[in-house]
């Protein structure tokens, strides 16, 4: 029996011009109505769409109440929100969406002699770490999440992580909380004494009518808790109803973590913080399959283990097939199922003792491998961080989707439970990847489910529901990390008794009587098979793309929900992704805001217009195709791409802007320009430049970059070529941008590949790969461009020339993107496999020109190397070029090709830049190289510095020189 029947569903809405028109005047901080954001915030990182009336952005507890107020006249529901990962679908309702991550976010408060910390509900994790860390603290619970999840998510969701078999769920790690009730009552809430239970029982307002209430609860249900709650360290569904027994110290704070808001809205907390070992080390054990490696938990959980966390093999397949060259799996002993157990200890060699203690108990049961490097841990930990990213889409091409994410058994139950699970998953015809928290029996999952057709949602519910009764029959929980939400609070009635369920409402009841705080979770919930995303807003349009799309089958409708809202884009430090979302902290520039967005586009219910839309084209304005989000995110949606084919259907027979014009046809005008550079730099440079300018939709902050005297083709066809032959050769690719602004780069590079014995040519005729026609929509154009050049050098290619590019954009689009563009034109095809990086063909003959004593060298990788085409072989040649080089681990320089040249892009391409690459150039010691090898990188440092940037053909030839 299910308690579905007792949802009370929210009716008779006012409109959302109606709310805005209340919140008008009464708040500092924001609130949003339109279309484009009400569909931003629909969804979570679950299965499940909500459509909102509107969203505010407090900026303090004031705006909090304002806002309650609001709702409250008016019988509006309030739904809390912070980084939106909740896989449940916790964090989307139908009223008013409070994001706190926006403005409310700060740490008021680190008292390292007391190990607390009090934040405002906004504060992303990693943030409180590093505040902790100087300390020698940290907060225990670190979900994978940790990156941009909030404290506020963490306690409504009673999130755990990693490290809980050390440090427990946040529940355990809460000490007291700040928090607003639905009549506009503040309170703070902790742990209560009797005689101040007493006190505060007598009171005779709102304050003492709850803590009444709440006694005579706990008094009425002490028992039928303490005989009817599992005895379960991963215990998060329902309410915390046992923190209100006297041998809990009557805690209302941790009685209302894990509510999901529910109950209360958060405005502060408290939070206790645990020491961390001074250093760690991890001992990886390998089995013959996941049955193997989940018998053995029970066995190290005696061992003081911070972690034990377990890998599968379907997962470390996935990472092999989308990056063959990671790392951690050369880090892997020999097995099909993983478990990665991490200890700590005062330095290494403790570490170390205690891993081998680990390594002993387990004998010959377990093939194993000890790690203390953190560069190898860290390699490690993105398999398992990353996992549910991973497993969403598999090496197979298959879907998989959240639902029964996160269920916890006992440890000792685990073996069993999975094996039993796999048997559930085979009569149902189903797939699943299985991977997590071993060690406290909390299993992740992404299942194959049909989400997209209505059988599939009612045999969806067939599998949940027969899943809930096997974690039940295990002793076990059917949530133990991420909360109840709209995916399990119904299946709660399967897990506690009717009376315990009557409890739990008479709990939210206490709190909230006019269910206006995220009502439909956990009590009087929600059907779990309604408000499905891919049922409510199926495709309605045609979706078959101009590119090619071949992870997708050249379909936008599944590119769109390849993202599945786990947020990596929201971070704002490592990596590349997203940009200029980590100039503008709006979900809408962020990667997962445009993939809603495009996928709501495809719905057309709420955002209209199809191609046409102009919420999605704003969306992807300040979208620099990076190609960041391509290696960044775990699902692997390519933005860049999903632009291109945006803006070549909602500008079809349209005037488009008029940079498509002058940068978009970039080569032409260059191409024009060689017969008078002089002439051209003097006009651009000139007095009529604010007006061409003007006209070419270009910004008027920026200069224009000079035209070379002479391209590199004029050199070429001018030069004495050496009289005797190379015993290579070699076509080198005289790129746009090297050809006409930058053509010593590419004497350099002919000057280096002849030193190492190349026989060096240049294509006869002018050649392009269609870069700037492509980022800017015009993919008709960009294809016969490419197609034109991949057939002039076809002659080249078959006799085994190799095609060797300097500038990365164009390197990587003639390696991939021409094959979205033509994948059926086996010229493109034969292209793009012998295309390759000046590095990847240099640095193999590097035993010829290595030397030592370079200077050093700070290093920009473009973000297509980072993306696309690698940068070992990046490395290993400035190693050989003798250069001591540092290279930025994250950090888009900002220009991005025709992106921060574009009118009203400045602010945001120079917030970009200031980011990580521009601080760093200033900070360098004087004499460092600034090694750029991307045109834009180099051209962003040129404009906003002092530094003249060098390419490492230039640093080649150097060493071959000296």
């Amino acid at each position: 029996m299910t308690t579905a029947a007792h949802h009370r569903p929210t009716a008779n809405l006012p409109e959302p011009a109606e709310i805005a028109a209340a919140l008008r005047g009464v708040l500092d901080g924001r609130a949003r109505f339109d279309p484009g954001t009400r569909a931003l915030y629909s969804t979570d990182a679950s299965n499940y769409r909500q459509v909102p009336l509107g969203v505010v952005f407090p900026r303090h507890a004031d705006d909090v109440a304002a806002t309650m107020a609001v709702a409250r006249e008016h019988g509006v529901p309030i739904t809390g929100r912070g980084a939106g990962t909740s896989i449940a679908g916790n964090a989307c309702g139908p009223g008013l969406v409070l994001d706190f991550s926006r403005h409310f976010n700060r740490i008021l408060d680190v008292d390292p002699e007391r190990r607390l910390a009090t934040v405002e509900p906004g504060v992303v994790l990693d943030a409180l770490q590093a505040a902790a860390k100087p300390h020698g603290l940290a907060f225990g619970p670190d979900p994978s999440t940790h990156s941009r999840c909030t404290l506020g998510g963490m306690i409504g969701n009673n999130s755990c992580g990693t490290h809980s078999v050390a440090w427990g769920k946040t529940v355990d790690n809460v000490r007291s909380l700040d928090v607003l009730l639905s009549d506009g009552t503040r309170l703070t809430a902790g742990a209560t004494h009797e005689s101040e239970l007493d006190a505060l029982c007598a009171r005779g307002d709102r304050t003492g009518r709850l803590y009444r209430s709440l006694r005579e609860l706990r008094d009425s249900s002490a028992q039928l808790v303490r005989d009817s709650f599992p005895d379960l360290t991963r215990r998060v569904s329902g309410y915390n109803l046992d923190q209100l027994l006297p041998e809990q110290g009557f805690h209302l704070a941790r009685a209302l973590t894990g509510t999901e808001g529910s109950c209360a809205v958060l405005l502060g907390a408290t939070v206790e913080l645990v020491d961390v070992p001074a250093c760690r080390a991890m001992i990886v054990l390998g089995f013959d399959d996941s049955y193997a490696a989940a018998d053995q938990v029970t066995r190290l959980r005696g061992l003081d283990a911070l972690a034990i966390e377990g890998l599968s093999s379907e997962l470390v397949d996935v990472v092999r097939g989308r990056n063959p060259a990671s790392p951690a799996l050369r880090l892997l002993p020999g097995g099909r199922s993983w478990l990665l157990v991490e200890v700590g200890g005062t330095d290494v060699r403790d570490a170390e003792n205690a891993a081998e203690r680990v390594r002993r108990a387990m004998g010959s049961r377990a093939e194993s491998v000890v790690h203390t490097d953190p560069a190898r841990m860290g390699a490690l930990w993105k398999i398992r961080e990353e996992g549910s990213g991973y497993s969403t889409r598999m090496a197979d091409g298959s879907e998989r989707w959240s639902g029964w994410e996160d269920a916890a058994v006992p440890p000792e139950r685990l073996g069993a439970y999975l094996r039993e699970f796999d048997a559930l998953l085979a009569r149902f015809g189903r797939k699943g990847v299985t991977y997590g928290h071993y060690g406290d029996g909390c299993i992740h999952v992404r299942v194959d489910f049909d989400l997209l057709t209505g059988g599939g949602a009612a045999r969806y519910r067939e599998f949940m529901e027969a899943a809930a009764d096997l974690v039940v029959a295990h002793g076990g929980s059917v949530s133990g990390e991420h909360g109840d939400g709209q995916a399990r609070s119904e299946l709660l009635a399967r897990m506690y008794p009717p009376e315990v369920i009557g409890e739990f409402e008479r709990f939210k009841a206490a709190f909230d009587p006019d269910d206006l705080l995220n009502p439909g979770q956990i009590v009087r919930p929600r059907p779990l098979d309604s408000d499905l995303r891919l049922l409510v807003a199926p495709p309605r349009i045609p979706t078959r793309t101009t590119l090619a799309l071949h992870a997708d089958d050249g379909d936008l409708a599944p590119a769109s929900r390849r993202c599945v809202g786990m947020g990596k884009c929201l971070n704002t430090t490592g990596g590349v992704m997203c940009p200029s979302y980590r100039a503008t902290k709006e979900e809408k520039h962020s990667t997962r805001g445009r993939a809603h967005l495009l996928f709501e586009m495809l719905n057309g219910s709420l955002v209209r217009g199809g191609w046409r839309s102009p919420e999605v084209r704003e969306a992807l304005d300040l979208c620099l195709s990076c190609k960041g989000c391509k290696t960044d995110c775990p699902v692997g949606v390519d933005m860049a791409t999903y632009k291109a084919e945006f803006l070549h259907h909602h500008y079809r027979h349209r005037v488009r802007p008029a940079s498509h014009y002058s940068m978009g046809f970039l080569p032409l005008w260059l191409a024009l320009a060689r017969f008078a550079p002089a002439l051209a730099n003097a006009v651009l440079g000139g007095r009529a430049a604010p007006l061409i300018k003007r006209l070419g939709g270009i910004a008027a902050e920026r200069e224009m970059p000079r035209i070379a005297g002479r391209s590199l083709r004029s050199w070429w066809a001018r030069r004495e070529h050496p009289a005797t032959p190379g015993e290579q050769r070699a076509l080198l690719f005289p790129d746009t941008f090297t050809d006409h602004f930058d053509p010593h780069i590419g004497r350099d590079a002919v000057v280096a590949l002849e030193r190492l014995g190349h026989t060096v040519e240049l294509p006869r005729e002018p050649v392009c790969c269609g870069l700037t026609w492509a980022s800017t929509g015009q993919l008709g154009t960009a294809r016969r461009v490419v197609r034109r050049t991949a057939r002039l050098l076809r002659p080249r290619i078959d006799a085994g020339l190799p095609v060797i590019g300097l500038e990365p954009s164009c390197t990587a689009f003639l390696r991939n993107d021409a094959l979205e563009l033509a994948p059926d034109d086996p010229d493109v095809r034969a292209l793009a496999a012998a295309t390759r990086t000046f590095a990847e063909h240099v640095e193999p003959t590097r035993e010829r020109w290595q030397r030592s004593g370079g200077g050093k060298a700070l290093v920009q990788r473009h973000c297509h190397q980072y993306a696309e085409l690698g940068f070992d072989a990046d490395e290993a040649a400035l190693a050989a070029t003798g250069t001591d080089a540092r290279v930025l681990d994250a950090g888009c320089c900002g220009l991005a090709g025709n992106f921060g040249f574009e009118r009203g892009h400045y602010d945001v391409s120079m917030a970009c830049g200031e980011q990580a690459l521009l601080p760093a150039v200033r900070a360098a010691d004087p004499g460092t190289a600034v090694v750029a090898d991307g045109f834009s990188c180099r051209l962003q440092i040129r404009q906003a510095t002092e530094t003249e940037p060098v390419h490492l053909a230039t640093l080649v030839r150097r060493a071959l020189d000296s």
